[in-house]
């Protein structure tokens, strides 16, 4: 991949696809094609297929993808699984129609069953039941993983999946009606201080342990995999994480720090928790060389002002 290939980020507007374009643009590349979801409806087949063919483009990073947090995923569970199965398989089947040298699959640790032994290894794939609360989009992405590995199989291609653990920052989701654990809570927090309310309700009971990983050190995780690495020298997927987790009542404290707030935390125990722990195992990361650079603490920081700047334009 050189300085003028063409390379494609679906999904660029997103939390992931939009880091990734500007990790591309920070390291020179100069000539990235993108296509908002008005102009190119990923589940449309044809739409699709005509976008590869007049494109033709040489590489392509898969970022696009309906995402939520259990709220969402609740209420949407036909939605996340029909959406995200149809963008994959129509993006997936045209690199190969239209010779893509390299494609990049976004998944999901949410793949892992929800008893899995922590921390999770990529050997745990498909050993057990799936939590509930997100089944349709983790099975879709398990779909992707098969997918991308059956292509390659077959057809010989070169693609890569990798499966980031929970995701902040820039451009992120702050809709409390369908965003996921962080940004609600972030959103939550800094409306309490600027309503001063004396208190901030929070769903479950806290105790869930979740890993955090801030969207531009996965950027840069997947530029330097894809630079790298072959599909074949990375197994069927890898895991891309901090290896390090944190429970949902110690960072709604970490925010309230962050954000300034000096009021009571309320815990809905009425609400689900989900998986009680999910933590990536990074060894195989690790052992490819690259390793994340934004602390959890240095990461909210820059992602609330980020989220301050929003809100005042």
């Amino acid at each position: 991949m050189n300085k003028l290939s063409k390379i494609y980020v679906a999904g660029h507007n997103g939390l992931v696809g939009s880091a990734i374009v500007r990790r591309l643009q920070g390291q020179g590349y100069e000539h990235i094609v993108t296509r908002t979801s008005k102009e190119l409806d990923l589940r449309d087949q044809q739409q699709v297929d005509a976008y590869f063919k007049s494109e033709r483009p040489e590489y392509v990073f898969l970022a696009a993808a309906k995402v939520g947090g259990i709220l969402a995923n609740a209420t949407y569970p036909a939605q996340f699984l029909y959406d995200n199965l149809m963008i994959q398989s129509n993006v997936i089947e045209a690199a190969r129609r239209y010779q893509v040298e390299k494609l990049l699959f976004l998944g999901s640790t949410c793949i892992y069953p929800k008893n899995a032994p922590q921390p999770l290894k990529e050997s745990y794939l498909l050993t057990g039941e799936l939590e509930s609360s997100n089944e349709p989009y983790a099975i879709a992405k398990i779909a992707g993983i098969k997918m991308c590995s059956a292509f390659n199989k077959q057809f010989g291609t070169n693609y890569m999946s990798v499966m980031p653990t929970n995701l902040y920052g820039p451009n992120d989701n702050f809709d409390l009606q369908t965003s996921h654990v962080l940004p609600a809570l972030m959103r939550k927090i800094h409306e309490a201080k600027q309503n001063n309310l004396s208190n901030v309700t929070i769903w479950g009971t806290g105790t869930p342990l979740r890993e955090f990983l801030h969207v531009d050190d996965l950027a840069d995780a997947c530029v330097y995999l894809f630079q790298t690495y072959d599909a074949s020298e990375l197994g069927e997927f890898v895991n891309v994480g901090t290896g390090k987790d944190i429970s949902i009542r110690e960072l709604a404290v970490l925010l309230c720090k962050v954000i300034g707030y000096e009021g009571h935390l309320v815990f809905d125990i009425s609400k689900p928790d989900g998986t009680p722990r999910k933590v990536t195992d990074i060894e195989k990361l690790s052992s490819l060389k690259w390793k994340p650079s934004i602390s959890l603490v240095e990461g909210l920081k820059s992602t609330y002002s980020w989220y301050c700047e929003k809100e005042m334009r």
